[in-house]
């Protein structure tokens, strides 16, 4: 059975939490409105680019998850 992929949006916002850290901060980050952060907590999916530099900003490898699931 194929395991299905982990929401990204949830794993971005436990992060967040984890390193004591404020949607505004985030939001200042990468440069979006607050409110914009907490859609992306809503998202299941999530574009490349926005991972990328969410993942630079949190230092945290999100795209590892994804990668493994193909193993």
């Amino acid at each position: 059975m194929e395991q299905l992929a982990p929401h990204i949006g949830h794993l971005i916002r436990e992060e967040l939490r984890r390193q004591q850290k404020t949607n505004l901060w985030l939001a200042q980050q990468i440069g979006v409105a607050p409110r914009t952060v907490n859609k992306i907590f809503d998202k299941e999916y999530i574009d490349t680019c926005q991972l990328l530099r969410i993942s630079r900003i949190l230092h945290t490898d999100f795209f590892s998850i994804y990668s493994a699931l193909l193993q």
